[in-house]
């Protein structure tokens, strides 16, 4: 007997256990895609599922993933002036990060899958994949430090009133993590604005700071590390003075470009090698990921062409008029800081909750890019403005999408 028919005979029976049923058929359907396809003249025959869709935008971003872990452990160390080079302190840099990365992800996936299973035990019905995505999303927006428990209330708040609350899979109208985002961001501000948050293992950024070093840096990896002759976590490793952890969005807004380049270079920027949100930093490997989205026509890439000519033209408006330092920054400068690059390939394209008509996608798309720069230059209190910009225009996307359509409709009319 092959292992699928083992599976299928070990399968629960629906009424009598809904739960372990809907376990069940989670997991099978996430290890077999389907045997059948539809039947006619007028459908597509394909055996390809949800799920199987939802992979492919997972696949996209595991580069950032990947980044985004050694950067963590980076970062930390660039704060106390030890393994200034990249690739300096390897083994260190990528064990800090897993220690600050894993736990993100295992809560970001358990409690938001947990939510799904009971929601769809309690319809009598199998698990929703969309939550395959935004849980994987959801580690890659958040800063490296963020408390557990926070994190953990963000996904129950956006999994039940932002999807739920709407009917599930399909029927939300924001996009889910983005909604965890700007639940951190406003009920606790501090854990998620300023430059104290971005780099992780400190109790405070400041000079003199002592590193927070726990039981898997001083006992399991110190242990490892000394049987493989490495170098170890020291425990009296401390902030170096005159370290700030402020990001390149932050210095631009005191004072242009010449005070992010003082501090960073435009490699480090592109590469990644600053301070940031876990996944948005290097923009090459974001830009990979967007490319095969844009292949396996996953995700639409008039969207994406739409936010970038929303960006282009309102940023010559303000290089115009230009009254203060951040105004002068070039389009092409504002794409090597902040997280328009990972808005534009992971959030903005998200099929549910963007425009689905093809002029709809590019109404939508310069919206966000129009908008989004704007609150990035004209807020002092929040530099960056591509979640409150996608989720304004996740609101008005059926709006769109009906002008278009109406729009259609009368050509078609007066063509007849």
């Amino acid at each position: 007997m092959g292992l699928i028919d083992f599976l299928k005979s070990i399968e629960p029976d629906k009424k009598k256990s809904p739960l372990l049923h809907t376990a069940y058929d989670a997991f099978f359907t996430f290890a077999y895609a389907p045997d059948t396809v539809t039947k006619g003249g007028t459908h597509i025959k394909d055996g390809m599922d949800l799920k199987r869709l939802m992979v492919t935008v997972v696949i996209a971003m595991q580069l950032c993933y990947l980044f985004g872990t050694y950067n963590i452990g980076h970062q930390h160390f660039v704060a106390a002036g030890e393994y200034l080079g990249f690739i300096e302190g390897f083994h260190l840099k990528l064990a800090h990060g897993l220690i600050k990365l894993l736990p993100i992800y295992i809560v970001s996936m358990a409690v938001g899958l947990g939510i799904e299973f009971y929601f769809a035990a309690k319809k009598g019905h199998a698990v929703e994949e969309g939550y395959l995505v935004t849980g994987a999303l959801i580690p890659l927006i958040m800063p490296p430090d963020l408390p557990l428990w926070i994190l953990t209330l963000s996904i129950v708040f956006a999994v039940i009133i932002g999807k739920e609350a709407f009917g599930g899979t399909g029927m939300n109208i924001w996009n889910i993590a983005l909604l965890s985002r700007v639940f951190v961001f406003f009920a606790y501000p501090l854990t998620i604005a300023g430059d104290q948050c971005w780099i992780s293992g400190y109790e405070k950024i400041s000079g003199g700071a002592s590193a927070d070093y726990g039981w898997f840096h001083t006992g399991f990896f110190n242990t490892l590390f000394e049987w493989m002759g490495l170098n170890t976590f020291n425990t009296a490793t401390t902030v170096v003075d005159g370290f700030s952890g402020a990001t390149p969005l932050a210095l631009a807004y005191e004072g242009g470009w010449e005070k992010v380049t003082s501090v960073f270079s435009e490699g480090q920027m592109i590469w990644g090698a600053i301070p940031g949100s876990i996944g948005e930093t290097n923009k090459v490997f974001i830009v990979i990921g967007a490319l095969i989205l844009i292949l396996t026509r996953v995700a639409s890439w008039r969207i994406m062409a739409g936010m970038l000519v929303g960006l282009i033209g309102t940023t010559w408006i303000l290089n115009a008029l230009g009254s203060t330092p951040f105004m002068t920054v070039t389009w092409t400068q504002h794409l090597m800081m902040g997280s328009f690059l990972f808005a534009m390939a992971f959030m903005a394209t998200d099929p549910v909750t963007a425009s689905s008509t093809d002029k709809g996608k590019w109404v939508y798309g310069i919206l966000i890019g129009f908008i989004g720069i704007i609150i990035r230059v004209m807020n002092p209190a929040y530099p960056e403005g591509w979640m409150l910009a996608i989720l304004l225009l996740n609101t008005f996307a059926p709006t769109i999408d009906y002008f278009v359509i109406e729009s259609n409709i009368k050509k078609r009319f007066s063509r007849a």
